[in-house]
């Protein structure tokens, strides 16, 4: 095809031809994923929510990706706005028998209410999760636990809105309901059981700890810090003290700055961060820890939070041990299931994103008489 000098100056001029192409290739590969990157924007971007000073590390990152995902529940989320009452109506206490908590209600919200938590925590088995499979005149019975425990919940719920106000409404109005860790499911994720000792083996501060379990978020420290922390009023939450000795016996002196109640501590703040998605520096000056005045206004609320927990757990759930049949107590110890910060939060720092969940169901924020606008 070419004549033949060409062809002999070619064969004794050999060019390397791949090495350019290469660095074409890959100079042109670049430009176009910084096309993509500009067109569509970097799927690695990420955005950082200040807690403190600039240049002191205390700042919580997150991926876009993460933190503009809308919660996957909130699309299955059931409301409907109350029935304005005109006066005069027929309360459902009047009419419906053994109605202990929602009888000020009248029959429309009443029965407005009783769907949405069919919606909210049994929207498969409907009614008959809590009445059984009968005549709406048998409806009155308590013959399922389901409908005891259900009462109960009503209960806890009203008192979360109402004597947990600073916690559930400390940056927005947005309190709880029965969706709130239910999510359309009969038992709510999250809740947990007493697991320790973890470590039949052995006595003591090593019997609780070096097991993956969900307690200890699947890490070597003490998986029985919820057990602790989150149903003992009385129980403190510390770490090592500044002092090189301080006098005390760990295991017996309460307040003791010791290690094992550091370890436990640890535990503790790894399952809160878990629990809201979030680091340290969320509540903490990440150079002061142990410093109150610098903690952030998070830690205030986080305080608050694991208070209102306790009570949840003693005045509320434990009690109702006796009332669960065997298989909805723990794989271990037969406990009622218990509540954390987890089961409301799942991994996001306010429930629901933040949804007003109370805006429509003025019934559950109050032990009195619900107030309609």
């Amino acid at each position: 095809m070419f004549p033949k000098w060409f062809d002999k100056w070619n064969a004794d001029n050999p060019t390397n031809i791949f090495g350019p192409a290469i660095a074409v290739g890959v100079v042109g590969s670049a430009i176009f994923a910084a096309a993509l990157i500009v067109t569509w924007g970097n799927p690695a971007q990420t955005d950082s929510m200040q807690t403190g000073p600039r240049g002191t590390g205390m700042s919580v990152p997150e991926y876009n990706v993460s933190r503009l995902a809308p919660d996957p529940t909130i699309e299955d989320y059931y409301t409907e706005e109350p029935y304005v009452p005109e006066g005069g109506e027929e309360l459902a206490g009047d009419i419906y028998e053994n109605v202990q908590v929602l009888g000020d209600l009248t029959d429309d919200n009443f029965n407005r209410l009783m769907l949405a938590m069919t919606q909210w925590v049994s929207p498969e088995e409907g009614c008959a999760y809590c009445h059984g499979d009968v005549d709406i005149e048998e409806y009155g019975s308590d013959d399922l636990y389901t409908k005891v425990v259900s009462r109960r919940m009503i209960q806890m719920t009203q008192n979360i809105n109402e004597n947990w106000d600073a916690h559930v409404n400390g940056v927005a109005e947005v309190g709880v309901n029965c969706y709130t860790c239910h999510r359309g499911e009969n038992v709510p994720s999250d809740i947990w059981f007493n697991v320790s000792p973890v470590n039949q083996n052995v006595e003591g501060w090593s019997a609780v700890q070096n097991r993956a379990t969900s307690m200890s978020s699947s890490t070597s420290l003490p998986s029985n810090a919820l057990e602790v922390y989150l149903t003992d009023y009385d129980s403190l939450v510390n770490v090592h003290d500044l002092e090189s000795r301080v006098a005390g016996v760990p295991g017996l002196t309460e307040d003791v700055h010791s290690i094992q109640k550091t370890e436990m501590t640890f535990s503790l703040m790894n399952y809160f961060a878990n629990s809201l998605g979030v680091n340290c520096v969320f509540c903490h000056n990440s150079r002061a820890f142990y410093e109150a005045a610098e903690y952030t206004p998070q830690w205030g609320l986080a305080q608050l939070g694991r208070q209102m927990v306790i009570e949840l757990n003693q005045e509320y759930l434990i009690p109702l041990e006796d009332t669960y049949p065997p298989e909805r107590l723990g794989p271990i110890y037969a406990d009622a299931p218990k509540v954390g910060c987890r089961t409301c939060h799942k991994g996001y720092q306010r429930p629901l994103q933040g949804m007003n969940v109370t805006a429509d169901w003025p019934e559950l924020v109050t032990t009195e008489a619900p107030v309609y606008e």
